[in-house]
This record gives C-alpha cells, structure tokens and sequence, in this order.
C-alpha cells in the first residue's frame, strides 16, 4: 500500500533524516509578532542568513528574526525554523541556541539523538527527535550539520495533519537545503558503466551489509542492462528458522508496485480506445463518487492515481475493518471520504483512489463482471499473460503455495520475528493499490517493457508508446526533483531521470526502478519491516555503481538502521509491558467506533489483549509526558498503533488518530 503505517511514519522519517515532525505550543507571542509576513506566491529559491540554500515553499510565510529564517505553513502555527550558528562548541550547543531563538529552551525531553550519514556537502549531521504526548497531535524534531565552519539547526514544530497534508512541502524544504557554494553531484550527461561482474559484486556486498545492518531476512534482487538480463537471484532465506533460501523466483507482496501495473492496464484500454485518460471517470462508472461533489466532477482517468485531488491518506478505515470489505464496499469508502487540499494542489497519497483507478479499468474492460472480478481478469489477459509474467498473481491464496517469502518485523526488543501475516489480506478489497505478488523475475519482466516503451523481446509492441509514457507525465510535486505520474515517480534529483515505485506492506518492502536515458532497470524484493531502507538506498547505490558516484548508500543505511532500533529501544523503556494492571482493570469491555470497528478487550493471564476481529495483539501502556496513558499494540509488523485513554461523558473512551482523522471508540 506504501509510504508507511501508524506509529512507523515518525519512526520512518526521523531514521531517514526526513524529519516530518509532530509537535509543540507555537512561538511566544513576540515572536508570533515578528514573524507576521504575506504568504509567498510560488516556490521560492531562498538563503538562510549565512547563505546556505533552501526552498520555501509556496504559500508559506517566511521571515528573518536575528540569525534566524522562519517559515509558516499556511494553516498557521506549524513552524520549520533554519538556524546558522558561529560560535557553538558543538552540536548540542547549536540546537541549544536554535532552541534559546525559538522557545527559549526546548519544552519537550530529548527521546532519541542519532547520527545522520554525510551528505550534499554537509557533516557531523544529527537527528533529534523530542517526546510528546498524542494529544497534543503535533511533532517536534531537529537537524544539525555542519558546513563551511558553521553549524545550521532545523527546527520542525509541525501539526501532525500539517506535516502530513504538506509532506511535500517540507521534503522540498530539505531537497533544497545545501551548503553555501555547494553544488550537489549530478550524472547528466554522464554514460552509465557496463555492470561488470565487479560492479554488480559491489552491488551484492551492499545488499549482504545492509541485511546485516536491518536485520532483514531475505531480499531478491535483479538487474538488466541494453536488453540483457545481468542478475536475477537472492540471498538469505524466506523465512527464519527455515533453510529454504530467497531465489529469483521466490514470491513476495509486490504492494504499491501493484499500482504501476495497474495504470499499465489502464494505458492498454487508451490503446485500444475503450476510454481516454481524459474522460471523466463518473462517466466510465457512473457510481463513482468522492465526498466532494465538485472533486468528483474533475477526476478524469489521469487524476485516480495521481495522488493530486486533494484526498487524504485514510487507511486505518479499511485496514480495521477489511473482513467483511469488498471492492464495491471500498468504492463506497470514497463517498464518505473528503478532499483536504485543492485539486492538484498538493501530493496526498490515496489507497481508495488507487483501487478506484483499477476497478473502473476492469469494469471498462468487462462491463458483465462485477468489478472485483473484473479487475482481476482484466489485469491477467492485460498485463499478466502478455508480459508472460507466470508467477505474478492477486490471489492471497495461491501466493502462499510453493516458493514464498514469509514476512518479518521487529518485536518491542528489538528481535526479527515473524510478523503478523493477516494484516496483509486487508488490501484485498483494495487490490489495484497493492494485492499484486510477484517474483524478480517477473517484475524484470515488466522493467524491460518499460525500457523498451512498449515492446516486448521479440519486437513485437505490446502497448503504443504516447500511453505508455504519459504514466510518466509529472501530475504533482511529491519532493525536489521528484514527480509523481500516474502510479510512477520520476526522480531527477542526481540529474539523470530515475523512474520507479516502492511497494511497503507488512513484512514486505519492494521497489523497480528504471533509467530510461542509459537502458539500466532493477528490482529489489524483501522480506522484513527494515526492507524500505535497503530498497531506497538501493536506488541510490545502482547510481553510485553505474556513474562512479560518491560512497553515500553504505553510510545511509548504517545511520538509517542503527537509528531505527534505537528508537525501539528508547520505546521499549517507555512502554509497560505486560501492561500496567491497575490500567487494564478501568477498561471497558468493549469498545465501537462506526468507522473503524469494535475491540473486545480480555486479559490472559497477566496480559491484556485486544481482538479488531481482523487481528489481535497483547497491549503495553506507556504514560505520556502529559498524564495521559496510552494502550499500545505489541503485535509484530503492527506494532505502535496508540489508543488514548479517556472518558467522554459517562462513557470510557479510546482514541485512535491518523495524521487527519480522529476516532473515538465508545465503551459498548
């Protein structure tokens, strides 16, 4: 389903260095004063005070107080604040005096300070991410590195559905963000080198490091290169304990690389004239329907998988409650579903709209069917058959038989285990967004299609080239130098384009990529919950190999994953586990919430255990820096899902929150 669940997002962002933050009360009310300017008119190329470099991004407010640079999020009271020091000793005396310019002293306490791997020119960089409470629903993180003698401070103190909505925003804040007189190292121009058996050696010692370094089990991975197969293999083994090892052919969830597949589809039925990208999807399905009337009337083809038409992220609806979900039930989900930013505004990843996307294809395609069915068939003599990918399929069940990678994730200690499997039947109703298995083999199949725009190995074309590319076609900005089409991302940020999709489902993280200027395209399949850092480095250490790029990708995933289990671990200190008793014994029983469903609350033993009817898991308290307590999910794989202990009336409550929607769970 990619781009990260419940807990994992800030987990994700702080390991990466991204820093979406979630925090903090504001700025004191002088500085509210001072930092009062007009909204900027468009992305805005800007200098912090000693001239390093930085984005601001179009409709923010931006202001200078002393050596300071803030910047406003157009909701209000969501700051990024870039700070350069002279004269701090080091690191923490920086961030103090980023903090002593902002606040005054940082409000939070410290949970976790990890180093972030050089990079663009910048060093002795840190990640800083502070403790809050859920109900404060905002986040507060900060960077320190160090250039040409000073030190700059990032200081993020961002609502949770600000950094969300806006992500793209603040990924383009630090895109920018380079050192005075630094120019980042670009490939155009530049021909790729052959994948020598040294080059792709090189390769497979990054992978075995990176494994190491994570923790993951298994990852398959391949390589063509000019019409070739170079590699196609694995190392590790499907799941722990067994002997069986990760092969080409081995199966893993695809996820989200389900969606390219999907537009691929799509791109067909333009080919052979049954629709237009530009026909207005209402029209192909006329029940169709988002919960905007006026949004509805402009999503045309090209738009329901773009993520661009302002509709939220709003998964934990389908994630909890995808037992008795079918594909006409999760179109219904639209309907209730409601845009937070304007059309085309911003890029708001949607699950529901990418399996819209892929239903009104198959009903397009076999009109009779009903939509499920019609999609599932559709994408077999469409994609599946043609491409000859034999191996590739949507069924849950048929993908468990034979050559499988079991998925795995970390426990609150720390240790891989096997993860909670049945989660991952929740993007069955939803499977244009996700559903897809598949092998190496297989997916080099589809990347070789896509080098050769549109033919198959023995020349014959498979799909015209003007569908095909428009899936490329930038829809909306997801960060700088990065693109997002119709299921596909373009990625310029090193200069030469990188076209590709990552896929993340529980156990699961996968990504293809492809460069289409030097005939170079690759997969990288795993399975273990720290797979998204070995397949987006991955992405950066091909570019390394094929260019004799600067030694990056190494160095990221150390930082990444050291800085991931440490933050498990600071977790784990904070948790209760069994949870505390005299907490569990003030529960109800039973708890509802109209969207997200019931929770039957038990103890075993001295465990307390909570049933969603999909799932289960044994709970841990934590008590938060504001007196709250929080009941914590412990299950692998979906571990960290918060649930807020309150009272509303007479009536106990539990309170559960994504980024942009709130649910209160009522005692039944």
């Amino acid at each position: 389903m990619g781009r990260a669940r419940t807990r994992k997002i800030g987990q994700l962002a702080m390991a990466a260095g991204l820093l979406l933050g979630i925090v903090g009360a504001g700025l004191p009310q002088s500085a509210m004063a001072q930092a009062a300017a007009s909204a900027l008119a468009a992305d805005t190329p800007s200098t912090t005070t000693r001239g390093n470099r930085f984005l601001a991004p179009q409709g923010w407010k931006l202001s200078v107080r002393g050596g300071a640079t803030l910047l406003e999020a157009p909701e209000g009271g969501s700051f990024v604040m870039l700070m350069d020091v002279t004269n701090a000793a080091d690191s923490d005396a920086a961030v103090a005096a980023a903090w002593a310019a902002y606040k005054g002293s940082a409000p939070w306490p410290l949970r976790l300070a990890s180093p972030v791997a050089a990079k663009d020119g910048w060093t002795e960089r840190r990640s800083l991410v502070y403790q809050t409470s859920p109900n404060e629903e905002r986040g507060v993180s900060a960077l320190v590195q160090r250039a040409n003698g000073v030190w700059t401070v990032v200081l993020e103190d961002i609502a949770n559905a600000v950094g969300e909505k806006r992500g793209a925003q603040l990924s383009q804040i630090f895109g920018k963000l380079l050192p005075k007189g630094y120019e980042r190292e670009t490939f155009a121009g530049k021909k790729a080198q052959p994948l020598t058996p040294e080059r792709m050696a090189m390769l497979s010692q990054f992978v075995q490091q990176a494994m190491a370094e994570t923790q993951v089990p298994g990852v398959a991975f391949g390589l063509v290169q000019d019409g070739k197969l170079v590699f196609a293999g694995g190392l590790g083994v499907r799941a722990l304990g067994q002997p069986e090892k990760v092969d080409a052919d081995t199966r893993f969830q695809i996820a989200s690389n389900t969606k390219a597949m999907t537009t691929l589809m799509l791109a067909k039925l333009v080919d052979q004239q049954k629709m237009g990208w530009n026909t207005p999807a209402a029209q192909l399905l006329p029940s169709f329907k988002l919960g905007s009337p006026e949004t509805t009337r402009q999503v045309l083809v090209k738009h329901l998988i773009c993520a661009c038409t302002g509709m939220p992220r709003q998964d934990l609806e389908w994630l909890l409650e995808f037992r008795d979900l079918t594909p006409e039930g999760a179109m219904k989900l639209l309907g209730t579903m409601q845009p937070t930013s304007g059309f085309g505004e911003l890029f708001q990843y949607s699950n529901p709209m990418a399996a819209a996307a892929g239903y009104i294809g198959g009903h397009v395609a076999y009109p009779a069917l009903p939509i499920g069915q019609a999609y599932d068939q559709a994408m077999q003599a469409l994609v599946f058959d043609p491409l000859g990918m034999r191996r590739t399929t949507l069924d849950y069940a048929a993908a468990q038989v034979g050559n499988t990678a079991m998925p795995h994730a970390p426990n609150e200690d720390g240790s891989m285990v096997a993860a909670e499997r049945r989660m991952n039947l929740s993007i069955v109703p939803m499977r244009p967004a996700g559903a897809g298995w598949s092998t190496v083999n297989d997916v080099l199949k589809y990347v070789s299609m896509e080098l050769a725009e549109g033919k198959l190995p023995d020349g014959k074309t498979y799909v015209s080239r003007e569908p095909l590319l428009a899936r490329r076609a930038p829809q909306v900005t997801v960060s700088t130098d990065l693109t997002y089409g119709m299921g596909l991302e373009v990625n310029t940020v090193y200069g030469t384009p990188v076209v590709h999709h990552g896929g993340d489902m529980i156990g699961y993280h996968s990504d293809m990529m492809w460069l289409p200027e030097h005939g170079v395209g690759a997969v990288v399949l795993t399975n273990g919950d720290l797979g998204w850092m070995i397949r987006s480095q991955f992405r950066r250490k091909l570019l390394e190999v094929l260019f004799d790029g600067k030694p990056e990708a190494d160095a990221a995933v150390a930082a990444q994953a050291k800085a991931y289990y440490g933050d498990l671990a600071v977790e784990r200190k904070l948790l209760t586990v069994p949870a505390d008793p005299a907490v569990a014994a003030k529960l109800a029983k039973r708890y509802v919430n109209a969207a997200v469903g019931a929770v039957e609350v038990s103890r075993i033993g001295n465990r307390l255990h909570f049933d969603f009817g999909e799932f289960d898991s044994d709970m841990a308290t934590r008590r938060n820096p504001d007196g709250t307590i929080t009941l914590s999910t412990l299950v692998p794989g979906f571990s960290g899902m918060e649930f807020v202990v309150g009272q509303q009336g007479d009536k106990r409550t539990l309170t559960l929150r994504d980024a942009q929607h709130e649910y209160v769970l009522l005692e039944q």
